[in-house]
This record gives C-alpha cells, structure tokens and sequence, in this order.
C-alpha cells in the first residue's frame, strides 16, 4: 500500500448546522478502500491476483492544551480484506497509533506506532507507489515502541531523532534477538528551501538481525513546475547499497513516475535493479485509478519474492515482471 499520496489527500470530516457554528472539536475520521489486480511472472511462472491492497479505518484529534502548545492523536487500523467477502475479522492490524504534542516554536514530540523519522526523510521511492515491488530500506529499526521529536523550523533547517523502546516485557523475537533490552536510535537533518529538500539520515539497527552496523541514508528532491526529482542513497556495512532516482510529472488530473533503482548486496557479487513506471489519472477528489508496471533482474538467481495471493513463494529466477492495474476511494 503506497502511504504518501493517501496520506496527503484525506479530506478533513466537515461539519454542517449546529455543530459547524459551536465548533465542537468533534474528532477526523477518515478511510480508503483499495483494490487491485496484480499480474506477475517469474522464470516462466505466473499468477494473477485480485486483492486488497491495504483498505484502512482512521481516527485524528487535536485540541489546545496551552496557547501555542497543541496534543494530537492518530489511530489508523488496516487489514480490513475487502475483497474477501467470507473473512471472518477485519481491520485487526494497527497501521499507525500515536499521541503526541506539538508547538510552533517546541516542535513536536509523539509516542507510538508511526512511520520512523529515517523512513520518512529518506525512504521516498518505494513509498511513492501503490503496489510496487521497490526495495524499501536498509534501517531494521521498526514502527512500533517509538518516541520521536522533531524540532521546529530554523530557516528551513529541521533536526528529529527517534528511539526505539525494547524492553524486558516485550515480545523479545520481534524486538532483539537476543532476548534482551534493546534502544536502538535513528538521527535526521533536514532542509528545505523554495523548491529544493535535503535529508541526511542513520539508523543504529540496535534492535535487529546479526549485523548491528549503522544504515546511513541521504536524499535530495527538487521541483520545476510539473516536474519533481529526486535521487536516494544508502549503505550499510556487511550488508547492502541502494541507489534509486525518480521523476515525477504531472499533467492536469494525470500523474506519471518513472524510477530506477539498484541494490548491490557486500557478502555476494550478485546486484540486483528494478525500473518502475505508474500512470495515474485522479477521477475526482475522492478516487482515483492507476496502472504500475514493474522490471526486476540479478546477476544470480536470487530472486524469489513471488507474490501469488500474498504469499512468497521461493521459486529462484534472475528476472521478475509485473503490472498492477487498481482503484482507490479515499474520504
């Protein structure tokens, strides 16, 4: 489920008559169902595929604490399967679920699950797309147990830090390996400028698999007009690169992406690349459809995330192709 563009679109909850005028503070709630048919194949197998691709329910709320001090709450669920009509629960997963304040000249502190401050300044790409098969990030520090601060604007200049709360009562195969407490941390500059942003960014990686060594991410973007750019990079030692550029243009209610990226991994010769490419024609404020078309290739046989029906299947192959043809309805 691509994350950016829904997130940026949900049109706030109006209220008409009595509640309008005695401004109640009555809480957002927002929503989007998704579709899409998903065909794929790999060294000659195939499957296609009608699914949901990450349907969500949500809730916001902020009020006035102190003048200039606001507190906010976000809590959006997933996991709804709206094309299965026989599934006996829905919307059980938490996508994002966090309270937090806010100031202009405090910034803001929130606690709870969210996307990460490293996730958010340099993982652009494969956020971008709705169904995608991009490659994601180097970080392994997650979204959940998170108290994250950003600081206010200085001229453009922002800075964010995140830890990651792992502790003896916690499930420890998800949080640390070892069965024990864990704080992994991740650091973020920012700057923006008219139409330039910059963002440097690491990941401590604490809390992870066997190799703890620091991700380090950097990300440039500019907008001309119709046109934006942007070019990613990260490197972890004992692990990976990844490079990736994007173009996006805009013409009208049409949007068009191009990307590439290319992912180079230190323990084997084998790299791997994926090209990208999205139509996508906004049909009104509140829908809108897409068609994604996907390349992927390696060196060596190391590809073998075959979707079939959200299930990865292990079917080792050095090329992969796909196209996503979907439908959202936003509110």
């Amino acid at each position: 489920m691509k994350k950016t563009l829904i997130a940026s679109a949900v049109a706030a909850a109006t209220f008409s008559g009595a509640a309008l005028a005695q401004e109640s503070n009555l809480p957002t709630v927002y929503g989007n169902i998704q579709y899409a048919v998903y065909y794929e194949d790999i060294d000659g197998t195939s499957e296609l595929s009608h699914f949901d691709n990450g349907s969500t329910l949500g809730v916001k709320h902020d009020h006035e604490i102190a003048p200039g001090l606001t507190g906010f709450l976000k809590l959006e669920l997933e996991g709804l399967a709206a094309d299965d009509k026989d599934r006996e629960t829905g919307l059980e997963d938490v996508d994002e679920a966090y309270i937090g304040v806010k100031g202009d000249s405090f910034g803001q502190l929130w606690v709870g699950s969210d996307d990460s401050v490293y996730e958010s300044a340099i993982v652009g790409i494969a956020n971008f797309y709705e169904v995608g098969d991009n490659f994601g990030g180097l970080q392994d520090t997650g979204e959940g147990d998170l108290i994250q601060y950003q600081t206010p604007s200085f001229g453009g200049l922002t800075f964010a830090g995140a830890v990651q709360i792992n502790g003896d009562g916690d499930d420890q195969s998800l949080s640390d390996k070892n069965g024990k407490k864990s704080y992994p941390y991740q650091l973020v500059a920012a700057y923006e400028m008219d139409a330039l942003s910059l963002a440097v960014a690491m990941d401590s990686n604490d809390g992870g698999d066997d190799n703890n060594e620091n991700t380090y991410g950097v990300r440039a973007a500019y907008s001309m007009d119709n046109l934006s750019l942007s070019a990613e990079y990260q490197t972890r030692k004992d692990d990976a690169d990844l490079a990736g550029v994007m173009g996006v243009y805009t013409l009208g209610a049409n949007q068009f992406a191009l990307s590439y990226e290319l992912k180079s991994f230190d323990e084997t010769d084998d790299d791997q690349d994926i090209v990208t490419l999205q139509a996508l024609h906004n049909l009104s404020d509140h829908m809108y459809v897409y068609v994604e078309g996907y390349l992927k290739s390696s060196d060596e046989d190391n590809i073998n995330e075959f979707f079939q029906n959200g299930e990865t299947v292990a079917v080792a192959a050095d090329e992969k192709s796909g196209v996503a043809v979907g439908a959202v309805y936003y509110f």
